[in-house]
């Protein structure tokens, strides 16, 4: 499919996301620090969450003031409310920072969490694509709101059965939208590698044929989107955060500058690298191949009219001559004339 003016598709190049969320701390210098390090690490797009106090949780769950398991479970100097106030992104702070990744040249998104939010990203921002949060994969009546929109939209899969991602697809499909991306996803922070099954990648793939699968990640380190990326994952979305000690909800889960370029630059080079399913070989193969193959060669001297045994016979490079194969073929012969030690025998000789 067509996505942001290249070809999106299972094991072509793939299309990195780094996934800033909330690590800009409601800091807009911070959110500039992390675009420009997003574009230095080879980032294609960089990506912002759209939600406010107002759109992520109900009024009940800041007055029980629980904390996730993160790093707030034991803070006392704030409350819920508080900070998810402090870490929103307002929509004029969106639209300075997709003008300023315009300015970068790096592609800006955001995940809304509402309708008001979608048609913000859509109408206003100009995003090329939707990405649904893995919270929203069965929240149906949002979906047919954000598919009508009519942008390739980047559905998450963490949380949901197999059933429920068939009946978001459909309820997409069913709005007229056709431009699915399907990304698996674990939604735990961070997952232990036995709960990751990257080979959900296959089946995604395998049961929604015509649309192309990713992998939203939320491991530490660079090696289970690696490991999708052998899977042909065509987008790796990762977390991402200039220092992962820093105080917030997803640095300690996030890849740092360095980290993301290792990710960036497997993208291009994985995809490139898994190559055919047909054996063939290269004309770089093909040059080396009378260099580093075998041929019969004697032995040790031989005179004319030696009937030759397998004692008389040896397969040394370079394979110029009779390959290994024709052994069975040569044994038996006789010698036309005399064979010098380390001779490649041929046809002639015998």
């Amino acid at each position: 499919m067509k996505f942001m003016n290249r070809d999106l598709r299972n094991f072509g190049r793939a299309y990195v996301i780094a996934e800033l969320g909330a690590n800009h701390n409601g800091d807009m210098d911070l959110a500039r620090k992390l675009i420009d390090a997003a574009k230095r690490a080879g980032a294609d797009c960089v990506k912002f969450q759209s939600w406010t106090k107002d759109t992520i949780f109900s009024k009940g769950v800041y007055e029980s003031n629980h904390f996730l398991k993160d790093d707030y479970r034991s803070r006392n100097d704030f409350t819920l409310e508080q900070i998810v106030e402090k870490f929103q992104i307002t929509e004029a702070q969106l639209l300075e920072m997709r003008d300023y990744c315009t300015k970068v040249g790096i592609d800006f998104s955001s995940t809304p969490f509402c309708e008001r939010e979608t048609d913000f990203l859509v109408d206003k921002l100009g995003a090329g694509f939707i990405k649904v949060a893995s919270m929203d994969c069965n929240n149906y009546p949002f979906l047919d709101h954000l598919a009508r929109k009519g942008l390739p939209v980047m559905l998450s899969t963490g949380l949901s059965t197999l059933a429920e991602v068939a009946e978001a697809v459909d309820t997409i499909e069913r709005a007229g939208n056709r431009d699915i991306i399907l990304l698996h996803c674990v939604a735990v922070y961070p997952p232990a590698d036995e709960i990751v099954h990257l080979n959900n990648i296959d089946l995604l793939r395998d049961n929604f044929p015509e649309y192309p699968v990713g992998f939203s990640d939320h491991t530490l380190g660079t090696i289970i989107p690696l490991g999708a990326l052998g899977k042909g994952a065509c987008v790796i979305e990762k977390h991402f955060t200039l220092d992962k000690s820093m105080f917030g909800w997803d640095h300690k889960v996030s890849a740092t500058e360095d980290e993301m370029a290792i990710i960036c630059e497997a993208a291009r080079r994985i995809p490139t690298a898994l190559g055919s399913y047909r054996r063939v070989l290269s004309a770089a193969d093909h040059e080396k191949i009378p260099a580093f193959r075998r041929s019969i060669v004697a032995a040790r001297p031989v005179k004319a009219g030696t009937v030759l045994t397998r004692a008389d016979l040896d397969l040394k490079r370079p394979g110029t001559g009779l390959a290994p194969k024709w052994m069975p073929l040569v044994i038996g012969r006789t010698a036309k004339r005399d064979l010098a030690y380390d001779q490649i025998l041929g046809p002639e000789d015998f």
